[in-house]
């Protein structure tokens, strides 16, 4: 009867707790499901605030505790700002006083103020620090009530700016004609604008000055826009002060364009002007430095013989770059040596050093170098460890999730806004909340919210959130996979290594996907629309124009064509086609017609653009990591960087395949006596770092 009892109280308990889990779950959907509906009417509700009018207070009647609620009235706002009284927006700004789009709205309706003059509204609204341009209407506002500037307190910040907005014309000549912009202040901020490259400041600056003040400062124009009509006109110029910060000017920036050229003028206008020690040199570095990316023949005596004044990091580092394309080993210790500290314990120059002293047959030293770099986890220390027969260096640590902390993200009304705007397609806007919430966030309380951004697919909040120090070590979220994306099956259709198209996409957008360059490059691979209109037409692809590369799937799709194409020109090398893919493979050919007998670790190191140096590395470091995020093993770096004209295919496995380990910490003896101060090592790249540009642009 007992065991009768207790197995009837069995049965009723498990249906008591089953029916309270199935509730539990049925709530949990109707949760979800309820969510989704304020989402999709959100969208619609903001579609139609985003034309103006009232319209969308009709789509929005569920949408009154949803967190985006407030970002609909100041769409509709803004749209309509040209008919908006300072009442209605007030009433805003009230409503919703720290809220981003509250603020944007402020400064919108600020500036259409400015634009009717509306001064007496003007004061009233505004707050300092929403930019120069508002800055100078707040003067304006100053002025039409008939104050005087005062020099330090209302244009000292503003003057030291080298570009200011249209906006501040007026206040400036205001100034002028007080008197407050005299001469000396005038060629202040002219070399201001100099330093910064920009001659639209120093023409604006030289109606101010006298007439032959006037054409003295036109000469700096020349100079930065046409430095090769300002050395040849120079031959006429009197030697001034002015005329000689021109020509040094002129000289240096002809010497990028044309160094030949430079030369030739250098040698000609040298004994003409009695340039100062330090313009000598600026222009000596200059002619130096491009002589070596352009590999002249005398560029590493020219970098050698450089006097210690006119050296630079760059020119150091070119010193290595032209001794490493002669392949003239003891030239490239003696570069090595002749770096700073801080330059010499790059893990560039550690492993180009180990390298020079192998081919020098210093084995044993090189030995002991080489195995230093390959503790480091990075593209130079995976190349040190291929010629160790190393495994890689690789110290990844699992971020643990911890509930209590997760719910005091998710209760923050600042992450309810970032979340709920990166769910409705509103990226931009979501990063905006997200910053500004946690701005004074502890890292316990931003890992936290990077876990729950990656459980929601944000990606890119851990790239920007772990660029640093031990987060570093997060590497599955810093180098996430997202399959649902589709890059390892539009990868393996297109004929490319799925882990290398991964390292273009991180490198290119940091996961971004909604990512837009100076160029409209778009999407997570940088597509420009022209580019992807082609590549959608020679594979067979629908095309929708350039919003839809902001679409990852589409993105994809059409990226990993096109980087088949990049590789297809250049025997399928994942390298190569890198270059091609930042710089252009016009450019990449021009570099393989020069120095095609180059390996490739130093072929890359002699490429003359910076930018394409680090691209390249970076990709190719980025490519390794995703092997073994794919795979728990990687594919050797060295049999994805085969010498030029060797052909590449990803079919081709290696023999073998490379484990990922965390090296064990270095442990000094206790009883050894420390090394004395002038002895000591400069601190060392972290064996754990990226490099460099994790953080974004």
């Amino acid at each position: 009867m007992a065991s009768l009892a207790v197995s009837r109280l069995g049965r009723y308990l498990l249906t008591v707790i089953t029916g309270g889990m199935l509730a539990g779950a049925v709530a949990a959907q109707s949760d979800s499901a309820s969510l989704e509906a304020q989402r999709a009417a959100f969208k619609q509700a903001y579609a139609a605030a985003s034309q103006g009018g009232d319209g969308w207070r009709s789509l929005a009647g569920n949408l009154q505790d949803y967190p985006l609620y407030p970002y609909l009235q100041a769409a509709s706002l803004e749209h309509d700002l040209q008919q908006v009284d300072r009442a209605t927006v007030d009433a805003y700004l009230r409503q919703y006083p720290d809220l981003i789009p509250a603020n944007d709205l402020r400064r919108d309706f600020l500036q259409e103020l400015a634009r009717r003059q509306d001064w007496t509204n003007f004061v009233a609204m505004y707050q300092p620090g929403l930019g120069d341009a508002l800055s100078c209407d707040a003067l304006q506002a100053q002025l039409a009530g008939s104050a005087k500037l005062d020099f330090n307190r209302d244009l000292a910040t503003l003057w030291a700016t080298p570009a200011l907005p249209s906006a501040c014309d007026p206040v400036l000549q205001t100034a002028y004609d007080q008197g407050l912009l005299t001469p000396a202040r005038i060629w202040a901020r002219i070399d201001a604008a100099v330093d910064a490259g920009k001659p639209g400041t120093i023409s604006s600056m030289a109606k101010w000055l006298s007439p032959e003040d006037a054409q003295t400062a036109q000469k700096l124009v020349l100079a930065l826009n046409d430095p090769a009509a300002a050395v040849t006109a120079a031959k006429q110029w009197p030697d001034t002060s002015r005329t000689r910060q021109a020509v040094t000017l002129a000289l240096a920036r002809l010497a990028h364009r044309q160094s030949n050229t430079a030369d030739t003028a250098w040698q000609t206008l040298q004994g003409r002007f009695h340039f100062s020690p330090e313009q000598r040199d600026r222009v000596l570095n200059a002619l130096a430095l491009f002589h070596a990316t352009d590999f002249d023949d005398n560029a590493l005596a020219r970098l050698i013989n450089l006097p210690a004044s006119a050296q630079t990091p760059a020119s150091r580092e070119w010193r290595v770059r032209v001794a490493l394309a002669e392949k003239n080993w003891q030239a490239v210790l003696d570069a090595i040596a002749a770096l700073s500290p801080t330059q010499r314990d790059d893990d560039e120059w550690q492993y180009f050093r180990a390298r020079a002293l192998s081919e020098l047959g210093r084995s044993e030293e090189a030995q002991r170098a080489f195995a230093s770099v390959a503790e480091q986890s990075s593209y130079f220390g995976y190349l040190a460890a291929d010629r160790e027969s190393a495994p890689y260096a690789l110290c990844s640590t699992q971020l643990a999730a911890n509930e209590q902390a997760q719910q005091a993200v998710l209760a923050t009304p600042g992450m309810q806004r970032a979340f709920e705007l990166f769910a409705v397609d509103m990226p931009k806007q979501a990063r905006r909340e997200w910053s500004q919430a946690l701005a004074n966030a502890d890292a316990q309380t931003i890992r936290q919210a990077v876990i729950l951004a990656n459980e929601r697919g944000w990606y890119d909040r851990a790239v920007f959130a772990f660029n640093n120090g031990d987060a570093l070590h997060f590497y599955t979220l810093r180098f996430p996979l997202a399959s649902q994306d589709g890059v390892v099956p539009q990868a393996q259709q297109a004929g490319i290594d799925p882990s290398w198209a991964y390292g273009i996409l991180r490198v290119e957008s940091a996961w971004m996907t909604d990512a837009q360059s100076g160029a409209d490059a778009r999407g997570l691979m940088q597509l420009l629309p022209s580019t992807a209109a082609t590549v959608a037409r020679r594979n067979g692809l629908a095309w929708n124009g350039g919003d839809s590369l902001y679409d990852p799937a589409v993105n994809i799709a059409l990226g990993t064509r096109y980087l088949a194409q990049m590789a297809e020109r250049f025997d399928g090398s994942p390298w190569l086609a890198s270059a091609a893919y930042n710089a252009g493979a016009a450019r990449v050919n021009q570099w393989v017609d020069a120095r095609s007998q180059l390996p490739p670790d130093l072929f890359v190191a002699t490429i003359p653009f910076k930018e394409t140096r680090e691209y390249v590395a970076r990709v190719m470091y980025y490519s390794v990591i995703y092997d073994w995020r794919l795979h728990g093993t990687a594919a050797p770096l060295s049999t994805r960087m085969l010498p030029i004209g060797q052909p590449y295919s990803r079919l081709d496995p290696p023999d073998a395949r490379k484990d990922l380990t965390c090296p064990a910490p270095k442990v000094v003896a206790a009883s050894s006596a420390p090394a004395p101060a002038a002895a000591a090592p400069a601190a060392t790249t972290s064996t754990h770092s990226a490099p460099a540009k994790d953080k974004v642009h």
